[in-house]
């Protein structure tokens, strides 16, 4: 049984820490907000943990970031990058801006040229980023119920972590679609931009992305 070690304190980490409880992993949620994931634990039961973004690191073998984008490098850097080095860390994170959405249209603070991945990469070397979790809301990120299995588009640089992250997705109902290095995440986390304009237009939230194959 692997241990999960999930840095972030909102409805990503808390939805991804019960999918992995589900499919009988031990969690451990990181964060500095002790108080925003003290319920958590109150049902996750004797495989869930909660404790700092350091220990947290410290106790995955497999990492999941799930913060705002704007402070993930600041989130890792508190973790302990040297906690991280060498290992899988699913990166659910979109550079998401704080400027206001253009007619449904979120506003990032990276350019088509690069990306947030892009950047925790160059910044962390050692860590097997996989970018994945991005682009549907939380409530569908766990066995969603469709009338097909959605995609989940991923890509990183290393490929025993996206093997590793294939394999939890396949776990949580997923279909895992590799679209290669940590470039390609310049088009995965505009997804996020994509999937979010329904709602913000129109309030609709149920849906999820197919690659479709001829």
């Amino acid at each position: 049984m692997k241990k999960i070690g999930i840095i972030g304190s909102g409805e990503v980490a808390k939805t991804l820490g019960n999918g992995f409880l589900k499919h009988g992993y031990e969690v451990m949620l990181g964060s500095r907000y002790s108080a925003k994931i003290a319920p958590w634990k109150e049902q996750a039961g004797d495989k869930g943990h909660i404790g700092t973004p350091n220990e947290a690191a410290k106790f995955g073998e497999i990492i999941v970031v799930a913060v705002k984008g704007s402070v993930a490098a600041n989130v890792i850097e508190e973790a302990g990058p040297q906690n991280l080095q060498h290992k899988t860390v699913i990166d659910a994170t979109n550079p998401i801006a704080d400027s206001a959405p253009e007619n449904g249209v979120l506003k990032f603070f990276t350019t088509m040229d690069e990306s947030l991945m892009e950047r925790l990469q160059t910044q962390f070397p050692e860590v097997h980023f996989v970018k994945a979790f991005n682009s549907v809301g939380s409530s569908h990120m766990v066995n969603p119920h469709f009338s097909e299995k959605p995609t989940m588009f991923i890509c990183g640089n290393n490929n025993n972590a996206k093997k590793q992250v294939t394999e939890i997705l396949d776990q949580f109902g997923w279909e895992a679609a590799d679209m290669g290095k940590d470039t390609s995440a310049r088009a995965i986390e505009h997804l996020c931009m994509l999937w979010c304009i329904p709602g913000m237009l129109h309030g609709e939230w149920n849906h999820a992305f197919k690659l479709l194959k001829g």
